[in-house]
């Protein structure tokens, strides 16, 4: 492989987002799942999977962030931090664990290269997603979003989201994971 050849970055598969019993999960996680894992398949050791984790310091925004979600301000180590099932074999690196919407940062950057190009899937789009896409965008990363492997918070902010990243073109490409998959063969 070569260093242009791009880099799956699965953005936080965690309980917390894909439970129906969570107040942050995503309705359309399940669906989502599927394609996610078919990119992975597809990538192969060129994966990267990230978790939010809630140690941020409480000192700053985060502190009242952590006061209006209380059932998130628990130790990583709880359950809810953890990778769902059909996420935990994606990839044999380990997670990139930050407390930090955004994923996009020296530590990934040290992983896929300065200037990269990255497919970005996961959850959710219009939080996570979208900071880490923005963020990578800035720093000359060429992303592209599949779209139909993300799941939002609801329908409407996911396509907003959608729309959003889509005005950052040519460093953001929204795209499906069928077409992702096309381009790799």
């Amino acid at each position: 492989m070569t260093d242009t050849e791009p880099w799956l970055v699965v953005i936080d598969p965690q309980a917390i987002f894909a439970s129906p019993d969570s107040a942050w999960g995503s309705p359309f996680f399940v669906d989502a799942m599927p394609r996610i894992r078919a990119l992975a398949g597809a990538f192969g050791e060129r994966v990267i999977v990230t978790r939010w984790m809630p140690t941020a310091d409480r000192s700053t925004s985060w502190g009242e962030y952590f006061a209006s979600w209380p059932f998130a301000d628990q130790p990583q180590t709880d359950p809810l931090f953890d990778l769902v099932p059909a996420a935990r074999d994606l990839t044999p690196h380990p997670t990139l664990d930050l407390p930090t919407f955004g994923k996009w940062g020296a530590s990934m950057e040290a992983v896929v290269g300065r200037g990269a190009h990255i497919v970005l899937a996961g959850v959710s789009t219009d939080c996570c997603v979208i900071s880490t896409a923005l963020a990578a965008a800035d720093a000359g990363a060429h992303i592209t979003i599949a779209a139909d492997a993300c799941a939002g918070s609801s329908a409407e902010n996911h396509s907003a989201a959608i729309q959003v990243m889509g005005l950052y073109p040519p460093q953001i490409t929204i795209s499906t994971a069928a077409e992702v998959l096309a381009e790799l063969t």
